[in-house]
């Protein structure tokens, strides 16, 4: 995998993945940015929530569950010191479906934090990462 960052002006760099994608990061005014663009520690958390997002909706496909909407809410806090790392991350998800099985998303949620988020299995080597999740019956 690779990809390309690419400064633009002041604290402002635009970053290109590799299947071409593109995305603006940028800093606060306070560090010489124009916040124009998401930042790159938020990028991280960003990367993340995606990664497990992807898995949990995947595996409740594939068990059959109806899900309708996956959101993932993420609070995280950093150190005071530079390096400013995670220490913790706490994910919430909020899994909307018709007749999911509570055993199924827990199941969906457990696997993608212990097997296969590649995002959350790496920052969970500095960082405590926590989750729970609350289940929505979508209307009829």
């Amino acid at each position: 995998m690779k990809a390309q960052i690419k400064w633009v002006e002041n604290a402002a760099f635009l970053g290109k993945s590799e299947s071409g994608h593109e995305v603006l990061m940028d800093g606060p005014p306070e560090n010489g940015g124009n916040n124009l663009g998401v930042r790159p520690m938020e990028m991280l958390l960003l990367g993340m929530g995606g990664c497990a997002s992807f898995d949990v909706v995947l595996i409740l496909k594939k068990s059959r569950q109806e899900v309708t909407d996956c959101v993932a809410e993420i609070e995280a806090e950093r150190a005071e010191n530079p390096p400013k790392v995670f220490t913790k991350i706490h994910m919430h998800f909020v899994v909307t479906g018709k007749g999911l099985k509570e055993a199924q998303v827990k199941r969906a949620i457990d696997l993608s934090a212990e097997k296969y988020c590649s995002a959350s299995i790496m920052l969970g080597k500095a960082a405590e990462i926590t989750h729970d999740y609350e289940i929505v019956e979508a209307a009829a």
